[in-house]
């Protein structure tokens, strides 16, 4: 028969137990939720999170871990939303404080942000953890500073004495690798696996560094490492999906690895719970592969709920998809919607006008698509070869007018482009036609664009001055720009200049037949301008002529008349 004694200690043991319990299912509950978090699982991550929170409203750390899902996921009035809570529920804690500072970073707002972290350091100046999370913060938002961020994690490092918590060394190793300094960055990490063999993410950071170093094989070999040890492990597909794609678009017998990048990225997707953030970052990653067929039919049920920004993205996504796939109405109509609201101008990207430019391409407004493909590249002048390949698409549809336009802009655009001096070509090109097919057509135009071809044709033998298609395109300009009445002799220096080119500088080019053409156009041009001035200086240019071509009528017959002249001391000129 149990005792009073025997009972008391009886209830006293369960209700430890039952305590312990509920203490060991609390922690392994957060340690569940970070594990979800570290797994890009992060809708998991939030549903367990707050259903803590519920259970265990005074502890700081449940909603800390929240708010920075949230801001993972760029939710940031979320995110003030649950550190304001937290904050209120354990006012004692600083890391609440730290993650509205947080918050005020993301809103650019350094004065609030320093506010913030000023009340968390007073609450908690001996925790190594405090300074970790206030260096994590300066770096980990879309304004970085760098410089702010350092002493804070140095301290960190200072204050964990015993240096066993692989998160400070973690932190220090993303503070370098976010700033692609990644010889500090790998010891640190490699600091970390001293302590923890088994930290995944850490492996699949080095194998990003190797990614970033153009190391495919080796960044490989580490994923496949990781996925050895845990094959569920989202994040590395993810990874080993982007070191594939860059391998693909780096190395051209890399037949493979484009499907297989889809394929890995396909697996992270359905080991992140198919959340709606893990099927945003698919969507992303699809429009880096350039499957646009495929994301098309991705987006047709990627929604975002109202007030999450990244619907703007999914907007954007929706507008580019339509106009790769040529449904260019459709895409005119998404990205007219995404620039209209002034609110929103901020958040445009260059791209985001060169597509609304090739959408009217597309449409065959010329006009406009134009004016939007250069105010994209105004933004982002390194997608200036796109203007320069409509331009020449232009003056390959004999719209010469439109592609003067579109190259003068490509030229202004970006000075530094290695493409200059085709760009310079084909713009000569574009006027020189574009006088032609006026005069042809009687129109009287204006010789400024033959001295604008002038010019193009003359840059482009600046930047190659031993390109023979330029040098001849200058003496067709002078040809025309000289008066037919009154000849003053305009193109001679360039068709010396062209011989000069063909025969001396580049004397393998003399046998081409294109050039043979032009050699004898030179030539009885040449003979003619000298036939009044200096006969046997003509004489020389015919029998030239004749040694490329001995049944040229004109070198034939005037060199008869040449001839007979000089023979008779006449000093008549040649008509």
């Amino acid at each position: 028969m149990m005792t009073m004694k025997m009972f008391k200690k009886s209830v006293a043991l369960t209700l430890g137990l039952v305590m312990a319990g509920g203490v060991a299912t609390f922690a392994q509950s957060l340690a569940d939720a970070k594990k979800a978090i570290d797994a890009e699982q992060y809708q998991k991550a939030s549903s367990m999170l707050k259903t803590l929170i519920s259970s265990q409203p005074k502890v700081a750390e449940n909603y800390f871990t929240l708010g920075n899902v949230y801001l993972t996921l760029d939710e940031v009035d979320s995110a003030k939303a649950v550190f304001t809570s937290g904050a209120a529920a354990d006012p004692k804690n600083a890391l609440n404080l730290i993650g509205l500072g947080r918050v005020d970073l993301f809103n650019k707002n350094t004065a609030g942000a320093q506010a913030n972290f000023d009340k968390a350091i007073a609450l908690s100046k001996k925790n190594y953890q405090t300074f970790m999370y206030l260096g994590k913060a300066y770096f980990e938002n879309p304004n970085p500073n760098y410089e702010a961020a350092l002493p804070h994690l140095k301290m960190a490092d200072e204050l964990e004495t015993k240096d066993r918590d692989v998160e400070v060394f973690i932190a220090l190793g993303d503070y370098w690798s976010d700033q692609l300094k990644n010889g500090p960055a790998y010891e640190m990490y490699l600091r970390a696996l001293d302590i923890d063999p088994k930290l995944a993410r850490v492996k699949v950071q080095i194998a990003k560094m190797f990614k970033q170093a153009d190391g495919f094989i080796e960044a490989e070999d580490k994923i496949k490492e990781v996925l050895a040890s845990d094959p569920n492990y989202g994040p590395a597909y993810r990874e080993l999906a982007e070191i594939q794609m860059r391998w693909s678009f780096r190395d051209p017998s890399a037949t493979t690895k484009k499907a297989e990048a889809l394929s890995n990225m396909r697996k992270y997707l359905d080991l992140t719970d198919k959340s709606f953030d893990s099927r945003y970052r698919y969507a992303q990653f699809l429009v880096y592969a350039e499957d646009f067929e495929t994301l098309a039919s991705e987006l047709q049920t990627l929604q975002a709920e109202p007030g999450n920004p990244k619907g703007f993205v999914i907007n954007r996504l929706k507008g580019y998809t339509a106009v790769e796939n040529n449904e260019f109405e459709k895409g005119l109509a998404n990205l007219t919607e995404l620039i209209k609201n002034p609110a929103d101008e901020s958040r445009l990207l260059g791209s985001d006008y060169l597509y609304l430019g090739k959408a009217y391409r597309g449409t065959g407004n010329d006009d406009l698509a134009i004016k939007y493909m250069v105010k994209g590249i105004q933004m982002d002048s390194t997608k200036v070869e796109e203007l320069a390949q409509y331009g020449q698409k232009l003056f390959a549809d004999k719209k010469y007018a439109k592609a003067t336009e579109a190259l003068k802009n490509v030229i202004a655009l970006n000075s530094t482009n290695p493409a200059m001096a085709m760009n310079a070509y084909y713009l000569g090109l574009a006027n020189y036609w574009n006088y032609a097919t006026l005069y042809n057509e009687k129109a009287e135009p204006s010789t400024e664009l033959l001295k604008d071809a002038d010019s193009a044709f003359a840059q482009v033998l600046t930047l190659v001055p031993d390109y023979e298609a330029a040098a001849w395109y200058r003496v067709r300009v002078y040809k025309l720009l000289d008066n037919p009445q009154a000849p003053e002799g305009l193109a001679v220096p360039h068709y010396e200049n062209y011989i000069t080119l063909v025969t001396v500088t580049k004397p393998e080019k003399a046998s081409e037949a294109p050039v043979i053409r032009n050699l004898i156009d030179a030539y009885n041009n040449l003979a003619a301008y000298y036939s009044a001035t200096d006969k046997d200086k003509a004489i020389e240019y015919l029998n030239k002529t004749l040694a490329l071509d001995p049944q040229n009528a004109y070198a034939t017959e005037t060199l008869k008349v040449l001839n007979a002249m000089k023979a008779q001391g006449s000093k008549a000129p040649i008509k």
